[in-house]
């Protein structure tokens, strides 16, 4: 297990930015992609805001005669998957397909095609097509990625709720470092759903109108949507067809609160993010900027902070922490895979984005949450943290990049 397992490539869609690139300018800048909801009627609701992508065309990503098959979830993930492609500069015949595979998350899945199957065949007594079935089961999205590009590699989709994703690029990490594959295709996707959007309006976790991560006022999460996609690959490969590498994988650390279904415990999430430190190897010390879940309801925000006090003590207040779901709304499964591409970026940058609607703080989060605005400053390791329903808690390591043989940061 001595193969450094670096990143590759970046693919990305969601409300701010279709790209990196895009989504990176917008991300600094501190621009807010919540909207109001327009793919389905919103009036019987509480709430009627969201995360929507408004601008995403999948035939500019995925061939006319294939789009039928392809639930949103897939077609999302498939656009972020074709970006990231070229953004890693792939070359199908320099690399071993065999060795390509792809590892994925969501929270839902296509819950859309199940969505569409009740409308026609419940309630309106139609026949379905056999194009809508293809579009159920969970697997679809990293299916549909390696058919795409003939990945033939191993293939996942975990269904870990909000961590999902982190449990992905975890998974793909220790393929690349058990050298059972060369690179993996780690990431996730979650689309709009009736069946998500009227669950958390019906648990009273949505804010009216924006996210406010820590903030004293905070009323809730906003729901997103989106599908972040990032190429991990053994250094060695990397080195050998002169990739780019934006940042480098130490660990990750995963755990499980068996607490409550709906919220997570200070204990779970708190071991969560030692394990990490544990197996990257470093130090609370080293840390420089956490990515925080960050989710703006009452009780997420205030249970992350109390573990993150317990786990960096008198540091806690001189770490940076952001949330930059005040600026997407929470994209469920996808999430902590966008926000692996932000650390990467953020070490690759020296850019820390900011935690956006942030107003009056809160004694039980006072924490340095990068407000309003981002922040120029040297990031040399960054702790990317998701936690989920079911208690489900994973947490990524992301370095910023040295080549071999280089002194260390």
């Amino acid at each position: 297990m001595n193969n450094r397992v670096v990143i590759t490539g970046l693919g990305i869609v969601s409300s701010i930015g279709i790209g990196w690139r895009e989504f990176w300018e917008n991300l600094v800048k501190g621009k807010s992609g919540i909207t109001p909801v327009t793919s389905f009627d919103t009036s019987n609701q509480f709430t009627h805001m969201g995360g929507e992508v408004k601008n995403f065309n999948p035939d500019e990503f995925i061939p006319k005669e294939k789009l039928n098959s392809q639930s949103r979830a897939s077609q999302l993930a498939l656009a972020a998957a074709k970006l990231a492609v070229e953004d890693a500069n792939l070359n199908q015949e320099d690399t071993d397909n065999y060795r390509i595979g792809v590892s994925f998350g969501t929270t839902l899945g296509d819950a859309q095609a199940v969505e569409d199957v009740d409308i026609l065949l419940v309630n309106n007594n139609q026949n379905i097509s056999k194009e809508l079935i293809y579009q159920i089961p969970t697997y679809a999205s990293p299916s549909a990625i390696a058919r795409e590009f003939k990945f033939n590699g191993q293939n996942f989709m975990f269904s870990t709720a909000c961590s999902a994703s982190n449990y992905a690029i975890g998974y793909g990490y220790d393929l690349i470092r058990l050298n059972r594959a060369d690179i993996i295709f780690a990431g996730g996707s979650d689309p709009f759903s009736r069946i998500e959007y009227t669950g958390f309006n019906r648990f009273s976790a949505v804010a009216p109108e924006r996210c406010q991560p820590f903030d004293k006022n905070r009323k809730g999460m906003i729901l997103g949507e989106g599908a972040g996609v990032l190429v991990l690959e053994s250094l060695e490969n990397a080195l050998k067809r002169k990739a780019t590498i934006y940042a480098e994988i130490l660990g990750y650390g995963l755990s499980c609160d068996a607490y409550r279904m709906t919220a997570s415990s200070v204990e779970g999430i708190a071991e969560c993010m030692r394990k990490a430190l544990r197996e990257g190897g470093i130090k609370t010390e080293d840390v420089d900027y956490i990515s925080a879940h960050g989710t703006g309801t009452i009780l997420n925000d205030k249970t992350e902070c109390a573990a993150i006090k317990e786990v960096f003590g008198h540091l806690n207040k001189k770490v940076p922490i952001s949330s930059i779901k005040s600026m997407l709304g929470h994209t469920m499964g996808a999430g902590p895979a966008i926000e692996a591409i932000t650390c990467a970026l953020v070490v690759k940058n020296n850019i820390i984005p900011p935690t956006i609607n942030y107003e009056t703080p809160d004694p039980e989060c006072d924490i340095d949450c990068v407000p309003n605005q981002a922040r120029k400053q040297t990031v040399n390791i960054a702790l990317n943290n998701s936690y989920a329903f079911g208690g489900n808690n994973a947490c990524v390591v992301v370095k910023k990049f040295t080549p071999p043989h280089s002194s260390p940061l």
